[in-house]
């Protein structure tokens, strides 16, 4: 059996009881680490923290093993009892889907345990969920890449007076252009977007498309460490949320629609 197990968002304790259950029951255990990662797991005890709990040790999968090697993990999967460990809520990442796929392509049985996401989390600030539409990532800008897909949805949530969640990019374990052109990878250190950094990238596009999809003045709201002790939550312009130190990751952002009285009413209490 394979067990794909969310984590939820906060500390070691937010796995669920039919969660933990399931990981004792489980011989081997992996934890994906690309994308997303626990408040306390930045940290270098983080994994040491959930194997104490377990009892077992735990194999970090990366991105690579996950996208390249994820056979070995699903054959493993046919004799013994394996765990999955997902960051938030199973499904909130594509990749994850894809993993349910590909193990039942090898008559693999899947078993999920769901959690809390940032998906959900976000409606803290009291902005309504149904009153969301499509979710963006916005990467990292390099010196020669920098993608402006998100431009488009934006302008088409903001058409239709929705929300937009921001997905702020992390890298961790990810290899340098220049050691992937000498055919030796070397990975950078693990980075982690800030609000500031994301806001700074949007205006960036805006000025270059010019099409009024969004402007400083616009109103949003900034998340960090959701479901954390020390959680953050604050609401207003983006030349405001830019000046506001939002400390440790991890960081998303969401831009405002059109609201309702009540969700106006909740924005108050986390105005800056």
């Amino acid at each position: 059996m394979l067990y794909i197990i969310g984590l939820g968002l906060g500390d070691e304790k937010d796995i669920t009881l039919k969660g933990l259950e399931a990981v004792k029951k489980c011989q081997k255990l992996y934890i994906e680490s690309y994308t997303s990662l626990l408040s306390f797991g930045i940290s270098d005890d983080g994994i040491s923290t959930l194997e104490k709990l377990y009892g077992k040790p735990l194999t970090v999968a990366d991105r690579e093993m996950v996208e390249e090697k994820a056979d070995d993990m699903l054959t493993e999967a046919r004799d013994i009892d394996v765990a999955f460990l997902v960051v938030g809520d199973p499904f909130g990442a594509t990749t994850h889907s894809d993993l349910v796929v590909r193990a039942k392509k090898l008559d693999v049985e899947v078993k999920v345990v769901y959690n809390a996401s940032i998906m959900n989390a976000v409606g803290v600030c009291g902005l309504q969920l149904y009153r969301y539409g499509e979710t963006v990532s916005i990467p990292f800008f390099t010196e020669t890449w920098r993608p402006d897909s998100f431009y488009e949805k934006i302008q088409r949530n903001r058409g239709l007076g929705l929300h937009t969640l921001c997905l702020l990019d992390i890298r961790v374990k990810e290899p340098s252009l220049e050691s992937l052109c000498r055919g030796k990878k070397i990975y950078e250190p693990p980075s982690f977007m800030t609000i500031g950094v994301a806001i700074d990238q949007l205006l960036e596009v805006e000025q270059l498309r010019g099409e009024s999809a969004y402007n400083e003045d616009t109103l949003c709201v900034g998340f960090a460490r959701l479901g954390s002790e020390d959680q953050m939550v604050v609401a207003g312009s983006m030349k405001q949320l830019r000046s506001v130190d939002f400390g440790a990751p991890l960081h998303c952002l969401t831009i405002v629609g059109k609201t309702h009285p009540v969700e106006e009413e909740m924005l108050d209490f986390y105005r800056n």
